[in-house]
């Protein structure tokens, strides 16, 4: 089920088939193959990376984000999306979905992932396989109903779901596997991920980071 799925480490990954398609694409190896979809869920820095996404990048390669990233990218070709659009990127079917936090603060009163547009993740379809990218959130009520075979979830609190609240996006979510991701980098550990596999009512892959 996880077949050409590669974790880059913290949210990034690579997914592999008919198209090859980037999430969030950061730090990439030089010399990493290119794209043909680009998919970004908000304009934070390890994120949205422009180096990262101009190394992988060629002339038919089509990056989708929200407006905070594409308004950014002059000259590529960009597909901007709201929660709830539904886009044919270079032939991949994506589905932007809410992310936002609920209980992780800068601020009083003032979250990290606001819930609107310049956040979200993705849902999307590559060779019959349904992908869903949670990108930065917490346990969000729009999760409900979401039907996928691989669920990317990130697991290292602070900014994002802890372990146990990303086994709790599992009772509502519905996936075959389960990937963890969002630990490593910026905040978290493969102890997060460990506590994930023990807890979370699917079955869970955790990967070794590519290069």
């Amino acid at each position: 089920m996880v077949e050409g799925i590669e974790w880059l480490g913290h949210d990034s990954f690579r997914i592999t088939g008919s198209r090859v398609v980037y999430v969030d694409p950061w730090k990439l190896a030089p010399g990493a193959p290119p794209a043909d979809v680009i998919l970004v869920t908000h304009d934070h820095f390890d994120h949205f990376s422009e180096p990262d996404i101009a190394a992988i990048s060629g002339p038919q390669t089509v990056i989708v984000g929200p407006a905070s990233v594409t308004s950014q990218l002059g000259g590529a070709t960009t597909v901007t999306v709201r929660p709830g659009d539904a886009v044919d990127a270079g032939g991949v079917p994506v589905t932007a979905v809410p992310a936002y936090n609920t209980n992780k603060f800068k601020a009083p009163g003032q979250v990290f992932h606001e819930k609107g547009e310049q956040n979200v993740g993705y849902v999307f379809e590559l060779d019959g396989r349904r992908i869903y990218h949670a990108g930065d959130t917490d346990p969000i009520a729009e999760m409900d109903g979401i039907d996928v075979d691989v669920a990317l979830l990130p697991v290292s609190g602070t900014y994002v779901c802890s372990a146990d609240e990303a086994a709790e996006c599992c009772r509502s979510i519905r996936a075959k596997v389960v990937i963890p991701m969002h630990y490593g980098e910026v905040a978290g550990s493969v102890d997060d991920a460990e506590r994930v596999r023990r807890i979370c009512p699917y079955p869970v892959e955790i990967l070794e980071k590519s290069r």
